[in-house]
């Protein structure tokens, strides 16, 4: 962008904040908007000894899923800063949590209840907040609402509520609200990815798509074929299984489902790094070879590696951008089609249709990318997702795909890929996966929406500020009721703005909000008038 476009952008939004548009709810700062909000006008400290109380519930919490949260609530309420335990105001009137979970069942599915109701009142000498959830993912959810209630006091030293009483009861408008990451375009140690974890955790998100592999590297072990991640691109940039498991169980524990993708058949040369036999020819090294019974035996053993350790009900399957060239021109695969009767396309449908069968006979239900229902339309598995991206949103494909009785997942490239840094937050916050779906039981196949981080320009030293905030405009549209949405992002920036800086406090990377995605700041000032800061720096 020219420093002559800069300009005019900022002294448009100086005119903007001079006017009184670009604001937020100065009430509510929470992010994303609960399903109903009621506040007061009263000031609680927490006391230093505040505590989590669980009578009644029917939740056992053998694994520490609760017990974890709530350690992990009083670490973001405290944000680093040391609590004055020996002044009287330490020994506030709120004493602890109530938490009461109906279920006692701890399995993390796709569909399950994420609802809850969260209670601060604001008088009596000894008082308690109520949370109660149906699981124990919704009271997950409850104690990141309850974390953005709370402050740090620095002239008492004491974490405080303010504007209690509170009354919050909440649950999400779509139950699959996910973030795609990318490691075979750039390698993500460990530490990175568990951070981009806890950011969703914040955010509400309930699904990391972790694609894992593509054509420049296979980074995962795979005990049944231990030479495929010869294709990873150094003997350190790897994860093993071990490292798999433990990241499924870091999402679990914040609620979030690990969605594994290996694309096939395109976008799988690095396979053959390890078995040869994979590629068409030595020369022509891609898409896998669909004339070979080798290549469907080491489909079947990855997605039975996988079903030991990723335990979500879907698997991606991926299945876009193939190019069959390769097929009509090498001399074996050319017989082999003769022999079937078929032609490119032909062997594309019967390569997805038989993946998707090995998927089914490991447990899974699959998510494809949109080109195979473009291409195969009713012919996929019922059991399929379709995931849109090509597409933009209202376009048809969700449409036709829903009158189908497919299901589907939005992720329009125009506005929800993260790497499109020309996409901005408000194109993120106002992208509605509903667009032009009427009819309310094609609205019900539409299991939400998904923003994707694709690798080819990030790697850990810039993923989180190219994620956020603009990822979590795109969580408000998925958590938050459509009747309680903003009509115009200015309605919003504020209060945005004020959860970007609350990502900052708790050491996530979220960069400002501007026109750019993976923008920076333009000077001196508060990280909660960037704006103005930016205005001025620009005059």
């Amino acid at each position: 962008m020219g420093e002559k476009r800069r300009n005019l952008i900022g002294g448009l939004f100086l005119v903007l904040l001079l006017s009184g548009c670009v604001s937020g709810d100065v009430g509510v700062n929470i992010w994303p908007m609960p399903k109903s909000v009621k506040y007061g006008g009263e000031t609680l400290e927490l006391s230093k000894d505040f505590g989590l109380e669980t009578p009644g519930t029917n939740f056992s919490d053998h694994l520490g899923i609760l017990k974890g949260g709530f350690l992990r609530l009083l670490d973001l309420v405290k944000a680093g800063h040391a609590i004055d335990a020996s002044k009287k105001t330490a020994d506030g009137p709120l004493k602890g949590l109530h938490i009461v979970i109906s279920s006692p069942d701890d399995t993390l599915q796709y569909g399950i209840d994420e609802s809850y109701n969260l209670y601060i009142p604001s008088n009596g000498d000894s008082v308690y907040a109520h949370l109660q959830a149906q699981t124990v993912y919704g009271a997950l959810h409850g104690l990141q609402t309850f974390s953005q209630l709370c402050q740090f006091n620095f002239i008492t030293k004491t974490i405080e509520v303010q504007q209690a009483p509170w009354s919050i009861a909440d649950e999400p408008r779509f139950s699959y609200r996910g973030l795609l990451i990318d490691t075979s375009r750039h390698y993500l140690p460990l530490p990175t990815i568990k951070k981009v974890i806890d950011a969703m955790a914040y955010t509400k998100l309930n699904v990391l798509h972790w694609h894992i592999v593509d054509t420049q590297s296979f980074p995962l072990e795979i005990p049944s074929f231990p030479k495929l991640w010869n294709g990873a691109y150094s003997g350190v940039e790897r994860y093993t299984m071990a490292d798999a498991a433990e990241i499924v169980d870091y999402a679990r524990r914040r609620g979030i489902n690990i969605l594994a993708e290996i694309d096939i058949p395109g976008h799988a040369l690095s396979w053959g790094v390890g078995y040869p036999q994979l590629w068409p020819s030595r020369t022509c090294q891609q898409p896998l070879d669909v004339s070979n019974e080798f290549t469907f035996e080491v489909i079947d053993g990855i997605l039975s590696d996988l079903s030991k350790v990723f335990n979500f009900k879907f698997v991606h399957l991926g299945g876009d951008e193939v190019n069959g060239s390769c097929w009509e021109t090498t001399p074996h695969i050319k017989d082999w089609l003769h022999k079937h009767q078929m032609n490119a396309s032909q062997a594309y449908e019967y390569f997805v249709l038989r993946a998707q069968k090995i998927a089914l006979s490991h447990g899974y239900e699959i998510v494809n990318w949109e080109e195979t229902f473009r291409n195969f339309g009713s012919k996929l598995n019922p059991k399929t997702v379709v995931h849109n991206w090509l597409d933009r949103v209202g376009g048809g494909l969700v449409q036709k795909a829903a009158a189908e009785g497919l299901r589907c997942i939005v992720s329009n490239q125009e506005n929800w890929y993260l790497d499109h840094l020309d996409a901005t937050w408000t194109q993120f916050y106002m992208n509605e996966p509903l667009t032009n779906i009427t009819n309310p039981e094609h609205q019900k196949l539409v299991l939400g929406g998904e923003v994707c981080m694709w690798g080819e320009t990030i790697d850990a030293s810039d993923i989180e500020q190219t994620i956020w905030p603009r990822a979590a405009a795109a969580a408000e549209r998925m958590w938050t009721p459509l009747d309680q949405l903003a009509r115009h992002p200015r309605k919003v920036r504020g209060r945005l703005s004020r959860f970007r800086c609350l990502l900052n406090q708790r050491g996530v990377a979220a960069a400002p909000l501007s026109w750019l995605g993976r923008d920076v700041p333009a000077g001196p000032g508060s990280c909660y008038n960037q704006l103005y800061s930016y205005v001025v720096q620009k005059k």
